[in-house]
């Protein structure tokens, strides 16, 4: 019986770390002696100093005045609970004891607790005198004692360590005793005549700035968080709304809470003995919302039909340290939605950004106030009234709640849970599920020293892109104006059976976009120049001088030799010509050219120096500081060794090549800016790979190229091969944009990255640079022969061309996901940093280069990166888009691009197929990039000259709506109107015509032709021009019935009359503008 007492009451003796689900602090183990729990003495002194150090410094204003500090825990209980007196003692000792009164005193600690915590605890004495000076006095209560006693006791030595006849006691007020030991202490305390103070705001303060331990357990469970969250509930949710699953909320509060408790299943190597949950997670959909953490999940399904919003919340600790997330996602999302998900999103980022060191609590909450009064007051009711609180070993610390009147400084170290809300929104839908909603974002945040707060669940997106679900598939029924079509889908449009009506309204909702986006380009353009943004000029910068190339320093340098004859010098790199009897040296560089020709039985050798001050060969400062020097411009040779002309000729080209490629890459290397030094991943961090890769630029030489790995580090990618020379690294700082483009009907796979800074590949400097492996090999078959599609073998070597594909493809994506889930780390933050991957459906044939190629946009690029050179256009960079040689007839049209920076040459994209036009059209639209049409090719040098030159009048003239035909076309049709009734005859119809394709082609015409139509303006009243001559013959053709032409000629003639009238009701079905505007 004795034996089976004692096993008991070790039972509840001594609480590890470790957390029931349950018991919001802690669980007792099953059995085991003292000497399985050890504390950490070292921690357990510098809190200890720490404590009292507070108390002493803080003891009037926090602390209460007190001479004591009693504090009692509670036995172990099923339900969660957060105790300071639990804090206390985990954050001391390392672990809690429950059912111990603790009592602190100037030069004596008070412990009253049974034997085996006794045991455990007799190794504090030491450290606690080493420490603070004070004595540690254990109190040792057998399980069936009276308690009575030692109590007294506990007052007693209270009363007589203090001089004052009413010593004050600090205790917990908030925390209700429980258990027939903390009623038996309170009643002791309550019977005395001790005085008692509430002393929560010291313990508060206490704990709210974490140490690195501490911040290092908050960071671990927050991991674990934002973890179970992307990998578990998100793709969980997905799932069943895809699968159209019947799943109740409480199953998944279930299945996530067994998630939490078991990371290695997550792949988070986390000890699951350490790990628990915070709180049950919450699911909530269906109309019925509750913000709270004290919130439960229902046994109703979730709800996913349209315009509905799911709301999930988990929070995991990491050795009693408490991390929380909160995520709303929405399907289908109205306008009403949206735009309160998009506000609270603003509001919660600016309430981050406040937690600052030595800024006001208050500011958190005030700061997300003042984005929702600007972005929609109509919502600030709503808001939940506060963003927050501070969160550790509690998981509500309330000295650290984010509301208006907390006026305490934030400080480094301090974490919060910032938690923001819209509760109580109406939505107008007619279904009760989704009529009433509520939006909720959380996120544990580190206040930082010197940098932005540390959001330690950013690994879990809370982007509008990344949230929001679109599963309505009755698309057809509103027209939006920002949809996304494929250009497949808009020329099959034209095919199907749609009424005008629609079309119409689809094409007027893009004209007045457009028109919109010109307002909006005109006034940036306005600003732009009127703040002198454009840089102008040619670009180039002045002409950089050569190094001073020497050949000898010294004249006893120069090698001897009897024989006057042609010499090189490779290791001087110098040429030694015989001049006058004596050998006089050239340094290689100075050589522009050298050649050799062969008579009968002499050869002459010439050699054609760099003469500084020539067109081609500017003066550098070497020449300017030498004004007077003279030049050997030629020199000639003639010898009668054939055999060794040809030589020295070889040598010298061989060795000028050489030095002009070294020279060459030295000066593009000092243009190159300097790079941070790539720190490779440790043992900690196991480096992600990609192998087998090969490169573009491939580095220079002859030997046989090798593929090779590309490895992403702590702050940067490493490419190399087995060669020690080949190697390349790409800062994540330098990185512009990255593309990751699987094989579809492409023979390779590739990841491409756009630099801001060029860096050398090889000797080759570059900004784009690409990894790539082919999927499939490009094999000729020898026999003349075409193998049957039935035949097994070609069927075979199909599906293993399949499977190799899907397999590389997998491969880049798995990389381009581990990679993703790294960048997504509160230091990669501000670098916005993510894979792009091109939207082929969206793509269209043109010539960018010399070649066709499928140019296909991404979300925040124009990119083709099959063909060599790559092209990569960023979207934000373009001012507007000229769609030229836009008309009927024609097969094909031109793209031009004018960059923001009117320095840049216009960048054309030709023969781009029209069926393609309308695609291309909408993208533009959808993108937000102004675009015009016109039906010539503009030379578009002069035109931005002229803009640069004068932008006040190119701003008062309108901006760029000198591109825009329908006002001219505006114009036209006033003056047809006033001229009712009137018909041209056929000459004035044809004459009308080919005037005005005449003042078309004057838009690109060069000066030189204008300076020849003048002279020929001119000379108009000496005789007939070749225009009256011809149109004279042609009258007369008619006149007399001429049948000489066929009928296909004259077909073709009319239909060009009619295509160049002036009339309204023969112009262009697509409202293409028939006269284009001078650009004044």
């Amino acid at each position: 019986m004795g034996q089976h007492e004692a096993d008991g009451q070790s039972k509840a003796d001594v609480v590890a770390p470790r957390v029931d689900p349950r018991n919001g602090n802690v669980r007792p183990l099953a059995s085991g002696s003292a000497g399985a729990y050890t504390i950490d003495v070292d921690n357990f002194s510098k809190r200890l100093k720490e404590f009292y150090t507070h108390w002493k410094k803080r003891k009037p204003d926090l602390w209460g005045d007190s001479d004591a500090i009693a504090i009692a825990t509670p036995p172990p209980s099923e339900d969660i609970r957060y105790l300071k007196s639990s804090a206390l003692q985990f954050w001391l000792f390392g672990y809690e004891f429950p059912e111990t009164i603790m009592v602190f005193m100037n030069k004596k600690i008070h412990l009253l607790c049974s034997p085996k915590k006794a045991a455990v605890l007799e190794s504090v004495r030491r450290s606690a005198k080493e420490a603070v000076d004070v004595e540690v006095i254990i109190h040792v209560k057998q399980k069936n004692d009276d308690v009575t006693a030692l109590m007294d006791s506990l007052i007693l030595a209270v009363q007589s360590q203090s001089e004052s006849e009413k010593p004050i006691v600090g205790r917990i007020a908030k925390e209700e005793p429980e258990g027939k030991l903390m009623e038996s202490w309170a009643e002791k305390l309550a019977g005395s005549n001790l005085q008692l103070s509430d002393i929560t705001n010291g313990f508060s303060e206490l704990f709210a700035i974490k140490d690195t331990s501490e911040l290092n357990c908050v960071r671990k469970a927050a991991y674990l968080t934002a973890t179970v969250m992307k990998n578990f509930v998100v793709p969980k949710l997905e799932q069943s709304i895809d699968e159209e699953k019947k799943v109740s909320h409480s199953s998944l509060m279930e299945e996530t809470e067994k998630a939490i408790q078991d990371p290695a299943k997550l792949k988070v190597k986390l000890k699951a003995d350490n790990v628990d949950i915070c709180y049950p997670p919450i699911f909530q959909s269906g109309g019925k919302f509750d913000l709270r953490p004290s919130a439960s999940s229902n046994d109703d399904d979730l709800y996913y039909e349209s315009t509905s919003v799911i709301i999930c919340a988990i929070g995991a600790r990491y050795s009693s340290y408490c991390s929380n997330i909160a995520r709303t996602f929405l399907i289908d999302a109205n306008p009403t939605q949206s735009k309160a998900y998009e506000v609270l999103l603003k509001a919660q980022n600016a309430a981050i950004n406040t937690l600052k060191p030595d800024n006001v609590l208050s500011s958190a909450y005030k700061a997300a106030v003042a984005v929702v009064e600007k972005e929609a007051p109509e919502l600030l009711p709503n808001l939940t009234k506060t963003a927050g609180t501070g969160i550790g070993l509690e998981f509500r610390e309330s000295g650290l709640i984010l509301n208006t009147k907390n006026d305490r400084t934030v400080k480094a170290g301090m974490v919060f849970n910032v938690s923001l809300g819209f509760h109580n929104l109406q939505s107008s839908t007619k279904n009760p599920k989704t009529e009433n909603f509520s939006v909720l974002l959380a996120d544990t945040v580190i206040a930082m020293n010197d940098k932005s707060p540390e959001v330690l669940t950013s690994l879990c997106s809370k982007a509008v892109k990344d949230v929001a679900y679109s599963f309505n598939e009755d698309e057809d029924e509103q027209p939006k104006v920002k949809s996304k079509p494929t250009i497949a889908e808009t020329v099959l449009s034209k095919a199907s059976l749609r009424s005008d009506k629609q079309e119409i309204s689809k094409e007027e909702l893009r004209r007045q976009h457009q028109a919109e986006l010109a307002r909006q380009k005109n006034e940036e353009t306005a600003r732009r120049l009127a703040g002198g943004g454009s840089n102008t000029g040619d670009a180039r910068g002045p002409v950089k001088p050569s190094s001073e190339m020497v050949a000898y320093k010294n004249i006893n340098d120069i090698p001897y030799n009897r024989e006057l004859m042609i010499q090189v010098d490779q290791k001087n790199e110098a040429v030694l010509l015989p001049i006058h009897g004596s050998m006089v040296p050239f340094h290689v560089s100075s050589v522009k050219s050298v050649t050799s020709n062969q008579d009968n039985r002499t050869c002459t050798v010439r050699i054609i120096f760099n003469v500084p001050g020539t067109p081609f060969t500017p003066h550098d400062t070497n020449s300017l500081k030498h004004q007077g020097a003279i030049y050997l411009k030629e020199v000639t040779f003639r010898s009668k060794d054939p055999r060794h002309s040809s030589e020295v000729v070889q040598l010298i080209k061989t060795l000028r090549r050489q030095v002009a490629s070294r020279e060459s890459e030295r000066a593009e290397r000092a243009t190159l800016v300097t790079q941070e030094k790539l720190q490779l991943a440790g043992n900690r961090m196991k480096p992600v790979r990609l192998q087998d890769l090969w490169i573009r630029p491939a580095f220079p030489g002859r030997g046989r190229k090798l593929p090779g790995t590309l490895e992403a580090h702590i702050n940067g990618f490493r490419y190399s091969t087995s060669r020690p020379d080949e190697r390349v690294d790409i800062m994540y700082g330098n990185i512009k944009h990255a593309f990751f483009q699987p094989a579809e009907r492409e023979m390779i796979t590739l990841l491409h990255f756009r630099l801001h800074n060029h860096i050398m590949v090889g000797n080759k400097k570059t900004l784009d640079i690409q990894f790539y492996v082919e999927v499939m090999d490009v094999v000729q078959t020898l026999g003349g022969g075409r193998r049957s599609a039935l035949d097994p073998d070609e069927i075979e070597e199909e599906q293993r061309e399949r499977d190799r594909k899907n397999k590389i493809n997998l491969e880049f994506q798995n990389f381009v996901s581990k990679v993703h889930d790294y960048w997504g780390q509160p230091q990669f933050r501000d670098l916005d940093l993510e894979f792009d991957q091109p939207l082929r459906e969206l793509g269209f044939h043109g010539v960018p280069y010399k070649a066709s190629a499928f140019i296909v946009p991404s979300s925040s690029c124009l990119v083709e990166l099959i063909e060599t050179p790559p092209l990569v256009i960023t979207l934000s960079e373009i001012e507007i888009v000229n769609l030229e040689r836009v008309g009927l007839g024609q097969k094909s049209f031109d793209m031009a691009i004018v960059f923001k920076d009117f320095s840049k040459d216009v960048f054309r994209i030709d023969s781009i197929p029209s069926t393609s036009l309308d695609g291309v059209k909408e993208w533009l639209d959808t993108t937000d990039i102004k675009y015009y049409e016109s039906r010539l090719n503009l030379n578009w040098r002069p035109i931005l000259k002229t803009i640069t030159d004068d932008p006040e009048k190119f701003i008062e003239d309108g901006g760029w709506e000198f591109l825009n035909l329908e006002g001219s076309d505006s114009e036209t049709d006033e003056s047809v109107e006033s001229d009712q009734g009137y018909e041209p005859s056929p000459m004035e119809e044809e004459s009308e015509s080919e005037d005005e394709d005449n003042n078309s082609e004057s838009l690109v015409e060069s000066e030189d032709d204008a300076e020849e139509d003048s002279d020929e303006d001119s000379e108009e009243d000496k005789g007939k021009t070749w225009e009256e001559l011809e149109r004279e013959a042609s009258r007369a053709d008619r006149e007399r019935g001429d049948e000489s032409d066929s009928e296909e000629e004259r077909k073709r003639r009319k239909a060009k009359a009619l295509g160049k009238s002036r009339l309204p009701e023969r112009g262009s079905a697509k409202g293409v503008p028939l006269k284009m505007p001078k650009l004044r």
